[in-house]
């Protein structure tokens, strides 16, 4: 059967009659195509992954037997729709004992999610009229600036830099862009930076928000992986629900990316129209896995579990790429250590290989040195490593960083 017809009637915002004949290539696709080829041409070989953004490992034995237990009810077997108050009164409670905020209300001010990344994708439908500019930043996860092009909106991207502590530049918003924002997506501790947001500068952005009309959307669904100190919430600071939302989930948190729970709370009428467009948009998620998420927000030393073994990695590969010639300093969270690009890499033979860009130097060690990282461009030249490589057990976790230590042994980067 001919399909020329359908070529022509694919909508403008994935491509229109162009859709599927770009030769771009992802960069993910990139990475993931070298190493193939790394596999190929060095059978037996390990790759050592440490580009990938999950966590490693399964959800806790206890958060699992909480699933087949609720998944057994057969009171959780319908429709979940908006949910029911298991975890809206568990997102309330951890709030208030792992984020210190206070004063949610379960019933008007939380609604569940099937993960960040559908929150996302959700809220543009609800704020975003042709014309209207998000302030976004960069590098970053895109999903509601893609989100609010698909509606006609405009993407203000706001770079993330070392020198700015990789916090947004909000004066540095040109007044024609200002004057039609409407939403400024935060993400932080960041993916890819893994920069941290400071009370003062979430008080400067309750202030700007307020001061311009301006929406904030906090994904936070890094916010508990912190290596000291208790989580930074948005929400915490004075103001905040007056101008905006926040993002949680158990994907990063829990070890439950495959799960999609997480919840919305804040502001009680974006919430409440986020749950107009979501109820237009899906189910809701099996109220098996709402319970045992609710599980999760009420069992907060899972979550410093995790953030003590990302840690203890962290300080690991900090010290195995200092002494490889890298920039590193260990984040105060998350599981990505953003570093600087090298321009060149000079072996102990005298050879040397000069790279243009992140892209360039990250095909470079899948190639050559069968590690996987992810190449940032957006803002300079950069790299960003995962500490969630897999391994069986904290010996295994020394045996790979080692590994790593010694694929780096015969060159030295130059900056």
């Amino acid at each position: 059967m001919s399909d020329s017809y359908i070529q022509n009637l694919f909508s403008e915002r994935i491509g229109g009659k162009t859709y599927g004949k770009s030769t771009a290539i992802y960069k993910f696709e990139k990475i993931k195509r070298a190493k193939r080829a790394a596999l190929a041409a060095n059978p037996g070989a390990e790759i050592i992954d440490m580009g990938v953004g999950e966590p490693d490992e399964m959800a806790f034995p206890e958060v699992v037997a909480k699933l087949s237990e609720e998944a057994a009810n057969p009171q959780n077997r319908g429709y979940a729709d908006n949910g029911d108050s298991v975890l809206k009164e568990a997102a309330v409670r951890y709030l208030r004992r792992v984020c210190g905020v206070s004063g949610i209300n379960p019933e008007t001010e939380v609604l569940h999610s099937i993960g960040s990344k559908a929150a996302l994708s959700i809220l543009p439908a609800a704020l975003i009229n042709p014309g209207d500019y998000v302030l976004m930043t960069t590098p970053g996860y895109p999903i509601f600036g893609t989100h609010a092009r698909y509606y006609g909106g405009l993407v203000h991207n706001l770079p993330l830099t070392q020198a700015n502590q990789f916090l947004p530049d909000l004066e540095s918003i040109p007044a024609e862009v200002l004057s039609k924002a409407k939403v400024l997506v935060l993400n932080y501790p960041n993916n890819p930076t893994g920069g941290s947001a400071t009370s003062d500068f979430f008080a400067r952005v309750v202030a700007f928000a307020k001061r311009n009309n301006i929406v904030v959307i906090h994904d936070a669904a890094y916010a508990a992986l912190v290596f000291e100190g208790k989580p930074l919430s948005f929400l915490s600071i004075p103001g905040a629900k007056d101008v905006g939302i926040e993002l949680h989930s158990t994907s990063k948190s829990f070890n439950m990316t495959g799960w999609r729970c997480g919840f919305v709370a804040g502001n009680e009428l974006l919430v409440n129209a986020y749950g107009d467009v979501k109820d237009n948009t899906d189910s809701g998620q099996f109220l098996a896995i709402q319970h045992a998420a609710a599980y999760c927000f009420d069992h907060p030393e899972i979550t410093e579990k995790i953030a003590a073994k990302y840690s203890r990695r962290m300080d690991a590969l900090v010290g195995l790429l200092t002494r490889a010639g890298f920039q590193a300093k260990k984040p105060m969270g998350s599981f990505f250590l953003y570093v600087k690009a090298p321009k060149a890499a000079v072996k102990k033979n005298g050879a040397r290989i000069e790279f243009k860009s992140g892209e360039e130097i990250s095909q470079w060690l899948i190639t050559e040195k069968l590690i996987s990282t992810v190449p940032w461009d957006d803002a300079g030249a950069n790299l960003r490593f995962s500490v969630t490589f897999v391994a069986k057990d904290q010996s295994d976790e020394q045996r790979v960083l080692t590994e790593v230590a010694t694929r780096l042994d015969d060159v030295k980067f130059e900056f």
